[in-house]
């Protein structure tokens, strides 16, 4: 299996370094649940590429620095960051929460958001191109050209098929499945040469449910409407008003786009297609 090249080519020293656009240092005090220190939580194990070799510590991966930048953002430095764990559910159950704030991919839903509060997005997930090994040995590449020759598989219900016929334009019609899930399986199948899903569940099931999965690309953003990512908090909390205005300086000054570039392009291996 393989998410295509697997290179990180630096590390992130700046991400824990306030840019040009900073958000009010002095928001955060008496608003943590330890003076003087911001604990962040997310998931036991954390995976590629949100957090490197589960070590959110380190800073490396696309959740570990985006939250490094926000701490800073807020006024905590690296040392005056501390992690703890969470299953998945237990973080947006309603009731007290033994974090500040949580993050391990959760998508900003008005269902979730009756129980917990969530930032702002960090992250709206670009949607991505599906294939498995031998497309890719046949010559296939991130291109438009490319992909137009390409026999698509695509989930019915979905905005899939109105969006490749938008970006792509393939030469045969595509493939129509009940569900996500069974394109992955026309993929194992030989039925299609590629599927697109949301860039997350693409490097998942490239990882997990294929063999020999490979992401070939993803499309620019503002194409689509993405999935959206925010930091989890508990219903009420002020804190948030802290972590939107840092995520808006970093989008401001562009750093919030660095960050993603750095771990969702360049780390994974997954470029953008032109």
């Amino acid at each position: 299996m393989t998410f295509g090249k697997i290179g990180i080519s630096a590390t992130l020293a700046l991400a824990f370094a306030a840019g040009t656009a900073s958000a009010d240092e002095s928001c955060a005090v008496g608003k943590t649940l330890k003076d003087g220190v911001l604990t962040i939580a997310t998931g036991n194990p954390a995976y590629f590429p949100w957090v490197i070799d589960n070590d959110p510590t380190a800073g490396k991966g696309f959740e570990a620095a985006v939250a490094y930048e926000i701490a800073a953002r807020m006024g905590f430095d690296h040392d005056h960051v501390e992690w703890t764990s969470t299953t998945f559910d237990q973080a947006i159950q309603p009731g007290p929460k033994a974090f500040d704030f949580n993050l391990q991919q959760y998508s900003i839903t008005a269902e979730r958001d009756q129980t917990i509060d969530f930032s702002t997005p960090y992250y709206s997930a670009a949607q991505a191109v599906l294939v498995r090994q031998p497309t890719v040995d046949g010559g296939a590449t991130p291109t438009l050209a490319s992909l137009k020759s390409l026999k698509w598989g695509l989930a019915a219900g979905t905005t899939a098929p109105a969006l490749i016929q938008e970006l792509v334009g393939p030469d045969s019609n595509p493939l129509l499945y009940d569900e996500t899930a069974d394109t992955a399986e026309a993929l194992k199948a030989g039925q299609i040469d590629a599927t697109m899903m949301d860039l997350p569940t693409a490097l998942y099931t490239a990882a997990v449910l294929l063999d020999d999965g490979v992401v070939l690309g993803q499309f620019p953003k503002g194409a689509e409407a993405p999935d959206s990512f925010g930091l989890v908090f508990e219903e009420g909390n002020p804190l948030r008003d802290c972590a939107n205005a840092a995520i808006a300086a970093m989008t401001e000054d562009g750093k919030l786009a660095a960050i993603e570039a750095e771990w969702l392009q360049e780390a994974t291996g997954v470029p953008v297609i032109e």
